[in-house]
């Protein structure tokens, strides 16, 4: 069992919470999307995926099914093939056109922006729910991939073993200005902070950092 390292004081926590703001004052996502509907199904998408990658498959996508509705009518085969190269491609493919055919059965063709209605739509967990609602309507929420969970560790901003714990406990500490630290924390994650060879010299947060090991969640 990995020892306990000390958490962040609340003066340390204050200071993080400043200088994330400070670096990253106008973060969004990577993903590329013209509409809620082709936001949440890129989301979905990037589950254990690359940005980079989703913006590759995307357009193709998108331009045979622009709408949900159309979506809801697709053949999951087709829609397999057409996201095959992107990470566990089968589930998503069937997720994806479930989740289309209960927005038009149960929600009117409209996708709900509301995170309780949007995590009973199939494959959209609260994570999904909390990117789609933190970048389409700047909710204050908090959602925690392997980045933001790895950041949140290193700094010491939680001990949790789970992404809703650490989520729980980002949002207890920092509050306010949530949907920017969230971008802030994914974006010094995957460029900053990595995995693999973190580059510290790039870092501005060195005075606040715990240990350079690499946290995964359960």
């Amino acid at each position: 069992m990995k020892k306990r390292r000390k958490l962040a004081t609340k003066k340390e926590i204050e200071a993080i919470k400043k200088l994330f703001l400070e670096h990253y004052p106008d973060s969004v996502t990577e993903l590329n999307y013209k509409s809620l509907y082709e936001l949440l199904v890129a989301v979905m998408l990037s589950a254990q995926c690359t940005d980079k990658r989703v913006n590759i498959i995307t357009p193709a996508l998108f331009e045979k099914y622009p709408t949900v509705e159309a979506l809801s009518k697709a053949n999951v085969d087709d829609v397999k093939e057409l996201i095959k190269s992107c990470s566990f491609f089968n589930n998503k493919a069937k997720n994806m056109v479930a989740m289309a055919k209960m927005v038009m059965e149960e929600f009117g063709g409209e996708i709900p922006l509301d995170r309780d209605k949007l995590v009973k739509l199939p494959g959209v967990g609260q994570k999904t729910a909390n990117v789609v609602m933190i970048e389409y309507a700047q909710a204050e929420y908090m959602a925690v991939d392997t980045h933001v969970f790895r950041v949140a560790h290193r700094l010491g901003l939680s001990n949790a073993t789970t992404p809703k714990a650490t989520e729980e406990d980002l949002v207890r500490k920092f509050k306010t200005d949530l949907p920017k630290l969230h971008q802030a924390m994914v974006l010094f994650g995957r460029y900053i902070c990595k995995a693999i060879k973190p580059e510290c010299d790039k870092c501005f947060l060195t005075e606040y950092c715990r240990t350079t090991d690499n946290f995964k969640p359960r």
